[in-house]
């Protein structure tokens, strides 16, 4: 078990899921980021002591630690051995920021008396009505943050108790990886679909795209839907596939590389995440980046990030005409799509950088 080194004083304790450079899900990304910037915060006197960081982390650091700026941190992968580790932490916190509602098991086991705490809502995992002993440490928590008014809603509405408590919504960001003049897409045209292939989170919209792709195919005959991802929910979206005979027009790439993924998204027109349950979706800002618009849903946060029509478009995931019609426009070069590219770069630039992001957090995190 890595060594707990002890804080420099009472400050901030961090709690938080793997921050290995190799998980690239949402909730990693966006922890790393989030850790980054309250390691390297410069603050006021006042505020760099309340700030004062101590990163506890369940699995796995990035390699050393690197990248993750001025920190003291523990980690393990044991769940046995995270509970001895977190006992052995000598010093008593001002502020405790969990990650992830799982995470919050591990409060009991801190010097938090007097402590505040805030609790970061990511999607899914607060969907559901929690076990009791979440219910109960759930009363801890004085601050709530989330990446999307859409996740606050839908917490509440699984948890009505909470309507009450202090809450903040805080978008994500990426970081900024390119200047330069958005590429144009290839020919013939594609569009992307980004993500994990799991059963368990089959309501991303692959199947209605599939399903919609034959209407796209009679306006845009050399059309390609791209499928980059691996998991449980593959067979059966390559089954659909065979038995609408899409074979070459539907691609699947696989697991990708963060090298990959970002080739894939220059090589797009557009990026398609028409979900029916997406609490951010931080690889719509990755598309925004990279100057390609976003076809998201009518029934999640997808709206919040995109704003359609300002960076793309909106539609509800079981109208598959409708669905088509946007893939079209959104695939089809010319003024139009310009103009989304040219808007959806402002729009990542102007509120989703890793700057911007770390700044609402921080001054969230000062509210408590």
């Amino acid at each position: 078990m890595p060594r707990v080194m002890a804080p420099p004083g009472p400050g901030l304790l961090g709690l938080f899921p793997s921050m290995a450079a190799d998980r690239i899900g949402g909730i990693e990304t966006s922890g790393r980021l989030a850790w980054q910037g309250i390691a390297d915060f410069p603050g006021r006197p006042g505020e760099r002591e309340g700030l004062s960081p101590y990163l506890f982390c369940y699995e796995r650091l990035a390699e050393a630690g690197s990248g993750l700026g001025r920190r003291y941190f523990a980690h393990t992968r044991s769940k046995l051995r995270t509970v001895m580790a977190a006992l052995d932490v000598p010093n008593h916190f001002l502020r405790a920021l969990v990650w992830h509602i799982d995470l919050l098991k591990l409060l009991p086991c801190f010097d938090l008396s007097g402590a505040k705490v805030a609790l970061f809502l990511h999607g899914v995992e607060a969907w559901r009505s929690q076990r009791w002993s979440t219910r109960f440490l759930l009363r801890r928590v004085q601050l709530f943050l989330s990446n999307s008014d859409f996740t606050w809603q839908r917490f509440l509405a699984f948890n009505p108790g909470f309507e009450h408590t202090p809450h903040i919504t805080v978008p994500l960001g990426v970081d900024v990886i390119d200047d330069g003049p958005a590429l144009p897409p290839r020919d013939p045209p594609a569009i992307l679909m980004l993500g994990r292939l799991s059963s368990s989170e089959d309501y991303k919209g692959h199947r209605e795209m599939i399903q919609a792709w034959p209407f796209v195919l009679k306006r845009i005959p050399r059309a390609e839907l791209w499928i980059a991802g691996d998991g449980s929910l593959r067979a059966d979206l390559q089954a659909m596939i065979r038995s609408s005979a899409l074979d070459e027009r539907v691609r699947f790439w696989g697991e990708v590389s963060e090298a990959q993924k970002q080739d894939l998204l220059a090589q797009c027109s557009a990026l398609a995440l028409p979900s029916r349950g997406e609490g951010f979706g931080v690889v719509y800002l990755e598309a925004m980046r990279l100057g390609r618009p976003c076809l998201v849903s009518t029934i999640d946060a997808g709206r919040e990030v995109v704003n359609p029509p300002e960076a793309g478009l909106a539609v509800h995931p079981e109208n598959l005409s409708e669905l088509a019609q946007a893939v079209c426009r959104l695939v089809t070069p010319g003024p139009e799509w310009e103009q989304w590219s040219a808007q959806a770069r402002r729009r990542y630039a102007r509120y989703f950088t890793a700057e911007k992001f770390q700044q609402r957090l921080l001054s969230a995190l000062l509210e408590v």
